[in-house]
């Protein structure tokens, strides 16, 4: 852990991350009013603002800092189909159809939330572009079998894990506040301030039962059952001691368990937060992997190397399904950091305790039809 002023980097070595990276943290430190700024160890350059990152202000909040994705976020399911009667090819041929618009009751679903009928939308219950997936995996090790016992989790049942966020509904709460206000700070209490935090709220509740229809679609398609493991919040503000803390690309270390993700070729790793050293890092953990390569960067250099068909296996043997011949190479596995090297540095900060490793079997991008 590397501390600076009011910056602290969440890493062994601070030295390996993207200097534009280091830049837009800096940069984001100097904001008058910010208190405190946590880089974590899957920290990249994103449009402006770092991703993987936690941002803590007492008197101000800034919703350019939560992004347009509000309320993204990963939910973990636990199928009820046993690993060993998984079958790929067999999943692989029933997936069709899912990127069409829900034809469920949309407005019932989201009254169930609190949300009112009109933030129905066609876009819910998709899963979205970029690096949004879904991904079925199996357990490959129990790190902690104690807890996993304690925790009634099972190793032989197929897991789920579903990554999406609000759709256009964030996109448009942060254009309206972009117009307004531009990068300037919202005052804590002030009406403008209120009224973006209540329509924030609403963004993060219709990506968490979006997240909730996408799985249940899947479910569905292949005539499986499952429960929701967990559904956790990586884009958002929320109130923390006395103040705002607002998470870009980072998941929340106080609200149980966190599933972080690697590429679709790599290990997924289920950890459980430890609360000694928490506010270390805001109260936020890694999210993910972290992209190596910018996507424009990923495309050109592995578009010139690779077919599309070389894209659909992984190193790990899992497949994919992706009929986007852009975002194959742009979500490629080779574009983002090694997840074992992120785990390594949380742990080694005293923030995580690693339940259990998951090794993807299929992932799901998108599909024609």
């Amino acid at each position: 852990m590397n501390e600076q002023n009011s910056l602290t980097l969440i890493a062994r070595e601070p030295a390996r991350f993207d200097p534009v990276a280091l830049d837009q943290l800096e940069t984001t430190s100097r904001l008058e009013g910010m208190d405190r700024v946590v880089g974590l160890p899957d920290l990249h350059a994103g449009n402006g603002i770092a991703v993987g990152a936690a941002f803590w202000s007492q008197k101000r909040i800034w919703p350019h800092l939560v992004g347009s994705d509000i309320g993204c976020g990963m939910a973990l399911w636990e199928t009820s189909l046993a690993v060993r009667k998984f079958r790929v090819g067999k999943v692989e041929r029933k997936l069709h159809g899912l990127d069409e618009p829900w034809d469920g009751p949309a407005e019932h679903a989201l009254a169930k939330a609190g949300l009112p009928p009109e933030l129905a939308s066609p876009a819910l219950g998709t899963i979205g572009g970029g690096n949004h997936f879904v991904e079925f995996q199996r357990i490959e090790e129990v790190v902690a079998p104690d807890r996993f016992a304690e925790l009634g989790l099972k190793d032989d049942r197929v897991l789920m894990m579903v990554h999406s966020g609000s759709r256009g509904l964030g996109q448009a709460i942060l254009q309206e506040q972009m117009a307004r206000h531009g990068t300037e700070g919202l005052h804590d209490g002030a009406p403008d301030a209120d009224a973006y935090l209540q329509r924030h709220n609403q963004a993060v509740a219709w990506a968490v039962v979006n997240r909730a229809v996408i799985a249940n679609r899947f479910l569905d398609a292949l005539g499986m059952s499952g429960n929701c493991l967990l559904d956790i919040v990586h884009n958002s503000v929320t109130r923390h001691r006395e103040g705002w803390l607002h998470r870009k690309g980072a998941a929340p270390a106080d609200c149980g368990l966190v599933v972080i993700p690697g590429s679709r070729g790599d290990f997924s790793y289920l950890v459980e937060p430890v609360p000694d050293r928490a506010d270390d890092a805001l109260y936020s953990l890694a999210h993910g992997a972290g992209r190596k390569w910018s996507r424009k960067d990923a495309h050109a250099r592995l578009s010139r190397r690779y077919r599309v068909a070389d894209m659909l296996r992984t190193k790990l043997s899992s497949h994919v399904i992706c009929e986007d011949r852009r975002l194959i190479f742009e979500e490629a596995p080779e574009a983002y950091k090694d997840i074992a090297g992120v785990i390594a540095d949380l742990e080694a900060a005293g923030l995580v305790r690693v339940i259990a490793c998951l090794r993807p079997l299929l992932s799901y991008k998108t599909r024609a039809s």
